[in-house]
């Protein structure tokens, strides 16, 4: 060691190291001002810190091969050979920045995943950053966020901009410090800014057009109104901005400007509360808002009843809690209530994309008819091209006809308008889990969550994708913690297929059994899913009461639905676990088959396939392995399924414990054997 001391001070190698990380760190300061005077892309400065480290290393090497005390001079070949090394490693630095490897969260592969692009910026482009509420009363937040709402809403009428959507703004402050890097991660060139001041009667409102790149002031104006005439300077501002952008309107556009939501002030206002739920609840899907929104909806509508945006925005409302279940209030009413508003408001304004979004989402969610669903929101977006939620929900009824290529195409182009929606990214994940393609849909649901760290979906798919792809349930169980309702059944669920019953068990009762918490559950109502957990530990007893407590609620939920399509699907399906738990296998099988029918006549590719895999588990719990297994293998054929259910659940599911012996079922496990979950890494016992 002592020898070796010696050799390392007679090479100066200490020396060399820090002069070369001193050179190194002053050229990099450099370079990272440069960067930001002139709007570089970040990738340069990880080329750049690449090739610095690699220099390193051959300086070192440089500095011990040439021996002795002052004997370090470095030849004209070796300087070349040291920049092709800089050269060649910098240029592997640049392409790991272009195409990045998705590790553990996916199944393994190291599949290359390709990056969202950055959004561009053109001339036209502007965002409309949430507005800063300088009342003395903070209840007026919801009339702040409605005035940003009404401003975005006129000037996305205007189809020479390009406008992001309030979604993607939301999570900034009302007036960053860095506005050059809030237009570049939105993809644009200018931002509006504004405020809102309410006392009593009186409002000011107060906007100002920033060149997001330089900072510049390119219009500002202040409107005093009061609460009977407020509402207008909304298609003011859009006009002023249009034409500081010169943005051209045609007469139709500048007409649209003009209009006024309704002529009653008070309407209005109602108007704007229930937005602010209805925003709230789209973040999440969170029934509790939706039914806060409706009531108010109506109200608005009760003193205008021709108001084309509240009948609308109210049938969306409508349609959307009935289709996660209600929460409590009667689905039948409110899908019937959804399809009257938007009938109403078609009829009342043919020309609205908002009427033709509530007509779409009442043909896709209650009715499910696809084609129609998507010729309404092709409708839409004739009306208003690029518009985000007619893209997002043409992308929806596009994977449910199996079109994935062209669903995740409209996702991607709403995501130029959206750039910063975690509920957009969740659903591309959830596209991409449909495929198997866990590698790209784990990077997409890890975006959602950096966007939002509160998307409790994006949070639960995540832990899905984990399970899914490598059937890993610590791992899995590790990534859905949370205090929510939807996490813990989920661990629950997870809980179970490790056959850790009675922790499953116990983590269920903790969770409160509200229909907000079990009414759009995959799995059933809360007391048939503890009836199967004390049907796994043995207790029949208690299981077949639960079951009994269980049946009227499951029909009740089959009543609700009305027989329409896939969620009847779901609906006889909870019913055929009811009856098969307290013995009733004729009425279990019966009920089965017409899930069965439900899922043919739906032909959903979204949810279809994992309805087809629910059915075959229960098949295998009532002993029909000759029904479960073809059942299984076609729903693992099938596009789709791969967002709930995967090969590697064929050795964790304890429902497919009683028919593991069948010839057919162990057939189907070697045709998948290259999906079974690693030895050792659940505490499960191994299966199959």
């Amino acid at each position: 060691m002592a020898g070796f001391l010696q050799r390392m001070k007679q090479r100066k190698l200490v020396q060399w190291a820090l002069a070369y990380l001193a050179g190194a760190w002053a050229l990099l300061q450099l370079l990272d001002m440069m960067a930001a005077s002139y709007g570089w892309p970040t990738l340069v400065m990880r080329v750049g810190l690449g090739a610095a480290s690699l220099g390193f290393v051959v300086v070192l090497v440089l500095a011990w091969y040439h021996g002795e005390r002052g004997a370090q001079k470095v030849s004209g070949t070796e300087l070349l050979l040291l920049a092709l090394v800089l050269a060649v490693g910098g240029a592997l630095v640049w392409r790991s920045g272009v195409q990045v490897t998705v590790p553990a969260a996916g199944d393994g592969s190291g599949e290359p995943v390709k990056p969202v692009p950055a959004p561009e910026a053109p001339a036209k482009s502007i965002a409309v950053l949430p507005f800063e509420n300088l009342s003395a009363d903070r209840d007026n937040e919801y009339f702040v966020a409605g005035m940003q709402d009404l401003i975005l809403t006129k000037l996305a009428e205007i189809g020479e901009l390009k406008v992001i959507s309030r979604t993607s703004t939301m999570k900034y402050r009302s007036r960053p410090e860095n506005l050059r890097q809030v237009g570049a991660e939105l993809g644009v060139a200018n931002l509006l800014e504004g405020s809102v001041q309410r006392r009593g009667n009186a409002v000011l409102i107060s906007v100002q057009l920033v060149d997001a790149a330089t900072d510049t002031h390119l219009w500002a104006e202040s409107y005093q109104r009061t609460l009977d005439n407020v509402f207008g300077v909304e298609g003011e501002v859009a006009g002023k901005v249009a034409d500081a952008l010169k943005a051209r309107l045609s007469p139709a556009v500048a007409a649209r400007l003009t209009a006024s939501l309704s002529d009653d002030p008070a309407a209005d206002d109602l108007y704007l509360r229930a937005e602010y739920f209805t925003a709230r609840g789209d973040t999440n899907f969170d029934t509790a808002q939706y039914k806060q929104a409706i009531p108010l909806y109506r109200q608005a509508i009760a003193r205008v009843p021709a108001f084309p945006l509240a009948l609308a925005r109210l049938s969306y409302a409508e349609s959307v809690l009935a289709w996660f279940g209600g929460g409590g209030e009667d689905v039948g009413r409110l899908r019937a209530d959804a399809r009257e508003h938007a009938e109403q408001v078609l009829a009342l304004a043919p020309e609205l994309p908002e009427a033709q979004l509530a007509m779409g989402f009442s043909n896709y969610y209650e009715r499910g008819d696809y084609a129609a669903a998507l010729r309404n929101f092709q409708a839409a977006l004739k009306l208003r091209p690029n518009d985000d939620k007619a893209l997002t929900a043409q992308g929806y009824v596009l994977r449910r006809q199996g079109r994935f290529d062209a669903a995740l195409d409209s996702l991607a182009r709403a995501q130029v308008r959206d750039p910063r929606n975690s509920a957009l990214a969740l659903t591309q994940g959830e596209t991409l889990m449909m495929l198997f393609r866990y590698p790209e849909a784990g990077a997409a649901l890890r975006r959602a969550l950096a966007l939002d760290p509160t998307n409790v979906q994006a949070r639960f798919r995540l832990s899905c994708t984990i399970l899914l792809s490598r059937g890993d349930i610590p791992a899995a169980l590790a990534a859905a913690q949370g205090d929510e309702p939807k996490l813990r059944v989920w661990r629950m669920i997870l809980l179970t297929y490790q056959r850790s019953y009675r922790e499953a068990l116990a983590l269920l009762d903790s969770v409160p059994d509200t229909p907000d918490n079990f009414d759009q559950s995959s799995y059933g109502r809360k007391a048939l899913m503890k009836a199967d957990l004390y049907r796994l530990l043995g207790d029949a007893t208690r299981a077949r009461t639960l079951y009994a407590q269980a049946m009227p609620q499951e029909r009740a939920m089959l009543d609700a639905v009305g027989g329409v399509g896939i969620r009847a699907a779901e609906a006889w399906a909870f019913v055929a676990r009811a009856e098969l738990g307290l013995g009733h296998t004729d009425k279990a099988l019966e009920a089965l088959a017409r899930s069965r029918a439900f899922v043919e006549e739906a032909r959903d590719y979204s949810d279809g396939p994992s309805r087809m895999a629910m059915i075959a588990v229960t098949y295998a719990k009532a002993n029909r392995a000759g029904l479960a297994v073809p059942m299984l293998a076609k729903a693992l054929d099938t596009p789709g399924v791969g967002v709930n259910y995967a090969p590697a659940m064929l050795w964790l599911d304890p429902a497919l414990d009683s028919i593991r012996g069948d010839a057919g079922f162990r057939a189907l496990l070697r045709r998948y054997a290259k999906y079974k979950p690693a030895a050792g890494v659940n505490d499960a016992n191994a299966h199959g």
